[in-house]
């Protein structure tokens, strides 16, 4: 089966080669950027765009616990323990909605999981909107967080499936971009409105992803997959253009496709077979790593972790916020440049020297040693660690899930891989403000050393899949 597919993409490479006229646009890296005659990305950016609504909604969600603990908990006369329950809830929300990702994704389409999504999230800020108590506040939190456990894994498919080969990690790295807009425009209004008021703020690109559904094509790759071979051509040529020649591009998802037919239709055990092992540990090795490095309980309880080391909670949170989309936005630029495991050294590197400059803050704090240097070394420790973060951690792993996997088993493995990761989530941003308890420096060196493993994973597992097409890249994994 896999030299079959390897001789067909062999053909496919030697027709564009051979028979396929192309016009320069754009130098990237040390390859270029070319395209078919008449070929046009306006669509592909679009459907990016309205996808990438729902990653905005994410971030307003992750952002949302953080500026409003206070106010919260003084308004509805929460516990410490009651508000963890509040921001963890979005987490089980999410692993409610990782777990079925994958299955709705591909019955209804990348498309309606997304409108699904936009509905669940308009609710769920509703119910925290009209909140009088903690059970209207649980419930609207667990339903923003389902919503979010579902755009998790859809929209970097959705994206890694319209997207030009040459452009997809880029496009794909814009999820995340747009995950840090949220948190940040969150956290940053978050400081000036009121916690209700702020519900407001994650209601809007729930309009915009809603709507914006109605105007772009679904996944031709789904609709291939589903057999919809008229509906295929007609969302592919929209994504390239009315005058682009995509006789080969269709060609090839045809074959793989017709390949992956003589498959079986998988199921959650298959994912453990001998060919999809290796895809299985990268995926959910990267995203257990994410996690348990830490990110979500810096994130969600960041206010509390400045305000613990002497930093003016307000003003680093606002440093906190706006350096996030700078970064993202760099690591976007660099993702089809510099390639995907280089990104993933670089922030894990990043990472550890972060957490170890937090932790050795928190350290001096409480053996009460030059006190002078703690909130300098928490404020540039936390800097260090969302920008490392930011570059390569939180965007490589959902643009490597999205890649590895074939099309046959994309959803049940997207499920459980972004099921695991939504679960280390939650444990994180539930043990967070028990593990600062019990010791604020351990916490950090806990989370640093993380980090040091996800060095050597990396290094021994990771593959580059920069500027190779998604079947490719399956059939060199999964062989």
């Amino acid at each position: 089966m896999a030299n079959k597919y390897d001789i067909q993409n062999s053909d496919v490479v030697d027709r564009e080669e051979i028979s396929t006229p192309f016009i320069m646009t754009e130098k990237v890296g040390d390859h270029k950027v070319v395209g078919n005659k008449g070929e046009s990305l306006w669509m592909v950016l679009l459907s990016t765009f309205v996808a990438v609504c729902g990653s905005f909604e994410f971030g307003c969600v992750i952002g949302y616990s953080a500026p409003t603990q206070s106010g919260i908990t003084r308004d509805l006369d929460l516990s410490l323990s009651e508000y963890s329950v509040f921001g963890s809830t979005a987490t089980i929300g999410a692993m409610i909605g990782a777990a079925t990702s994958g299955r709705i994704a591909d019955f209804l389409g990348r498309k309606e999981a997304m409108r699904v999504s936009s509905v669940i999230c308009l609710a769920g800020w509703l119910a925290v909107y009209f909140a009088k108590g903690t059970v209207s506040l649980d419930i609207g939190r667990l339903s923003t967080g389902y919503g979010m456990g579902l755009v998790s894994y859809v929209v970097p498919v959705f994206i890694s499936e319209i997207a030009p080969k040459n452009l997809r990690g880029g496009l794909a790295t814009l999820n995340q971009l747009m995950i840090v807009c949220g948190v940040s425009i969150t956290l940053i209004i978050g400081t000036f409105i009121s916690w209700r008021a702020l519900t407001l703020i994650g209601i809007v690109p729930c309009f915009f992803l809603f709507f914006g559904l109605f105007l772009i094509p679904e996944s031709p790759r789904w609709l291939a997959k589903v057999g919809r071979w008229k509906d295929f051509e007609v969302a592919l040529r929209k994504l390239r253009g009315k005058d682009a020649d995509i006789s080969a591009e269709a060609e090839e998802i045809q074959d793989y496709i017709e390949t992956l037919r003589h498959l079986p239709k998988a199921k959650m055990l298959d994912l453990f077979q001998r060919r999809y092992l290796l895809s299985l540990i990268i995926g959910l090795g990267l995203m257990l790593i994410q996690q348990f490095g830490g990110i979500n309980g810096i994130c969600f309880y960041v206010s509390h972790v400045f305000e613990s080391a002497g930093v003016p909670p307000n003003v680093g949170t606002i440093i906190y916020a706006c350096l996030q989309v700078p970064i993202t936005g760099l690591g976007a630029f660099l993702m089809d440049r510099a390639g995907r495991r280089l990104l993933l050294f670089v922030s894990s590197s990043g990472l550890v020297i972060g957490c170890l400059l937090v932790g050795t803050s928190f350290f001096l704090k409480a053996h009460e040693m030059s006190l002078d240097w703690v909130p300098a070394l928490a404020l540039i420790g936390i800097l260090t660690y969302i920008g490392s973060f930011s570059i390569g951690m939180g965007a490589v792993p959902w643009v490597i899930m999205s890649e590895i996997f074939p099309i046959n088993i994309k959803g049940t493995a997207g499920s459980l891989i972004t099921l695991v990761n939504w679960f280390a989530s939650w444990v994180v941003s539930l043990s967070f403000n028990f593990l600062m308890s019990w010791s604020s420096y351990g916490t950090f060196f806990l989370f640093g050393g993380v980090n040091a493993v996800g060095i050597l994973f990396i290094a021994k597992l990771v593959p580059e899949t920069k500027g190779r097409t998604l079947e490719e890249i399956q059939a060199s994994i999964n062989a």
